[in-house]
């Protein structure tokens, strides 16, 4: 972890590897209990938006919260989402492990003012922020009751309806319907909820007043962020800057590529080219300037020696196995679209089949999750436009994948990949009837198979697809292992 300029939240962290209780007092100072109105002032006053993503307003979460307590005489509930489920951040990781005090200070400050009847405090189940967090519980007095929830770690897991049903005890999947946790939320309470840096970040703002936080940054988003830089960066780190700073002194604090395509936002944000790289500041603004997104601030250039379409490519089937398989969008388009990428890698199709694929998702998922797979997958396509046209007349560009974008193993179980024998396969067409989300005939009638491993809710289905073939050609195999 480390900074451009001032550290705010990374203050301390030079000298000491964990802030504990005394230490974090030390550093930041006091921290007073403030008035409902004195609080919903102080973020109007500092811009604070939702630094998980989608950038809402802080106070206009507030105040529904506020309104929805009025209204049903129910007491609120106060939500930490630190389960981090984009793949490619770190940033909430580090800050509950190093600085878990500044979120709990947010977390507290919010509570009191608002009077919650709880916190609720969602950590990945990986184990990495929760042992610290729960020493810092354990080091100070909360304002009311606060516990620890631990979230399975899926890229799906951070929707905050997701979050929501599993702390209710329900599947962790996002909700098929549209549903308001500022109504109903964790125990169909009225609950504000939002990420774990957004809660530090309010935390510093309490200490220094609307004036010492906003002399920092840009006049449209004061402060600073937090930003995850990874990919082909030598020197991958957690980096506090001002909103504002240019992006290029971000990666060469982390020797990453300058002059290089990058990835905005995460595995569900949107791709820059190197010209756009080298003009985009640090900001919401600033990025969506040159067409990126800062979205949960993950910053992955990719290097020259790997192939950027590979690397799309891996990135599109996580997201494509990932999914909660809930709606059509995800069960259907989602695979057909990391199929089409797998023929633009290959060089036998044209973009247009990936804008057909896209289209068919855009706008039609029950939650975020097809919207941003498709438009990641959109801008790849447009970013790479060379590379792409090199793979149709070359069938390759000559350059390995090297997974610079750290596409990890997926959700359990998806190392099972459906496969044919050749020798046996008759051209039956079956399988495309039992299994019409994975399996598509060619030209020929037979059956063309995806690369990417069948998503967990598709295995029933796929076993079934084995059994039903009346030639036995087709097989379901499990890395290591074959089956049947």
């Amino acid at each position: 972890m480390t900074h451009l300029a001032t550290p705010r939240l990374t203050a301390g962290l030079d000298e000491h590897g964990r802030l504990d209780a005394a230490t974090h007092r030390r550093v930041h100072g006091p921290l007073r209990p403030l008035p409902t109105e004195v609080l919903v002032q102080l973020v109007e006053d500092i811009q604070l938006t939702g630094r998980g993503g989608a950038g809402f307003p802080f106070a206009r979460k507030v105040r529904a919260v506020l309104e929805s307590a009025r209204r049903q005489q129910r007491p609120p509930v106060v939500t930490v989402n630190a389960a981090e489920s984009e793949p490619l951040s770190f940033k909430d990781k580090v800050l509950l492990a190093r600085a878990p005090h500044l979120v709990l200070d947010g977390a507290a400050l919010v509570a009191d003012a608002i009077g919650a009847a709880e916190i609720v405090v969602a950590v990945a189940d990986d184990g990495v922020a929760e042992r610290s967090l729960r020493a810092a519980l354990a080091e100070r007095q909360m304002p009311v009751p606060t516990s620890v929830f631990n979230v399975p770690h899926r890229i799906v897991s951070g929707q905050s309806g997701a979050l929501v049903n599993g702390i209710n005890g329900k599947k962790h999947l996002p909700p098929t319907t549209d549903q308001r946790t500022s109504d109903a939320g964790v125990k169909s309470l009225p609950t504000l909820l939002s990420n774990a840096e957004t809660y530090a970040q309010l935390a510093i703002a309490a200490r220094r007043g609307p004036y010492g936080y906003t002399s920092l940054g840009t006049v449209d988003e004061p402060g600073t962020v937090l930003l995850t830089v990874t990919g082909a960066a030598v020197r991958p780190a957690v980096v506090e800057c001002p909103t504002g700073t240019p992006l290029w002194r971000v990666l060469e604090l982390c020797e990453a590529p300058v002059n290089a395509p990058t990835l905005t936002g995460g595995y569900e944000g949107t791709w820059i080219d190197p010209e756009s790289a080298r003009r985009a500041t640090i900001s919401r603004a600033g990025f969506a300037a040159v067409g990126g997104t800062l979205g949960p601030g993950v910053i992955a250039p990719i290097g020259p020696d790997t192939c950027p379409l590979g690397e799309v490519a891996q990135v599109v089937h996580f997201l494509a196995a990932g999914s909660s398989g809930q709606c059509g969008p995800c069960r259907l388009g989602l695979p057909d679209l990391a199929r089409t990428v797998d023929l633009i890698v290959a060089g036998t199709a044209s973009t247009t089949l990936v804008d057909a694929a896209v289209d068919a998702v855009r706008g039609r998922g029950a939650c975020a999750h097809p919207d941003a797979t498709a438009r990641m997958s959109a801008s790849a396509m447009t970013v790479f436009a060379e590379d792409i046209a090199t793979h149709g007349t070359r069938h390759g560009c000559g350059r390995p994948t090297k997974g610079q974008l750290l596409v990890p193993p997926g959700p359990a179980d998806t190392s099972t990949k459906l496969s044919v024998d050749w020798s046996r396969c008759d051209g039956h067409g079956l399988c495309a009837h039992v299994l019409p989300e994975l399996v598509r005939l060619d030209g020929n009638g037979f059956p063309a198979l995806p690369q990417s491993p069948v998503p967990v809710w598709l295995q029933g289905q796929a076993r079934r697809a084995v059994r039903m073939c009346p030639a036995l050609a087709l097989r379901l195999t499990t890395e290591g292992h074959h089956a049947a």
